[in-house]
């Protein structure tokens, strides 16, 4: 897998019309955060930090259990780290899925699962609030909101915490006891 290097910048493409990871060695990454999802900062070239490095290494740990090639677990985690630092705050958008639980908590980093009438999808979270997280969407496959809106792997939506339900007990292989 990619590591993280001080090194690498980022910068807003004008030619793209996204934000932009030099990563050196002639190696440029493209992420998801168009012009309009893009805090003011962002258009200013900016250093790969620690806390970028920290945050690459929380969702890589988290994801490692997903069934996803290598590559697209470095896309993932690239996408889940600009968007904790450059996504512009947006308000929660918590219509589009089902009510699962009160009193939940989730941590950064967990992965978790919404439901709506569509379907379910799986969902890592970037950015703990009181009652809501900025979430990324980590299946492969387009997660219908409604009839007409739908996400694509590694974008995100702020969702309150009773519409979310952990998912590391689907994900994450359970112990199984031989019986005999």
């Amino acid at each position: 897998m990619l590591k993280p290097s001080d090194k690498w910048n980022w910068y807003y493409s004008d030619s793209e019309g996204y934000l932009m990871l030099e990563l050196g060695e002639d190696m440029v990454f493209r992420t998801n955060l168009s012009s309009n999802l893009l805090v003011d900062c962002a258009f200013a070239s900016n250093q790969f930090t620690v806390d970028d490095a920290s945050d690459y290494q929380t969702y890589k740990e988290r994801i490692d259990c997903l069934n996803l090639s290598e590559p697209r677990k470095v896309e993932l985690v690239l996408y889940c780290v600009a968007a904790k630092r450059f996504h512009k705050p947006v308000q929660p958008k918590s219509w589009f899925f089902d009510y699962q639980s009160s009193g939940y908590s989730p941590e950064e980093g967990e992965v978790v699962s919404l439901v709506n009438s569509n379907g379910q999808g799986y969902f890592i979270v970037l950015e703990v609030g009181d009652s809501a997280s900025l979430c990324a969407l980590v299946d492969l496959e387009d997660f219908a909101l409604n009839g007409s809106k739908q996400l694509r792997f590694g974008q995100v939506i702020k969702v309150m915490h009773d519409r979310m339900a952990s998912a590391n007990q689907i994900l994450l292989p359970q112990p199984m006891a031989m019986v005999g």
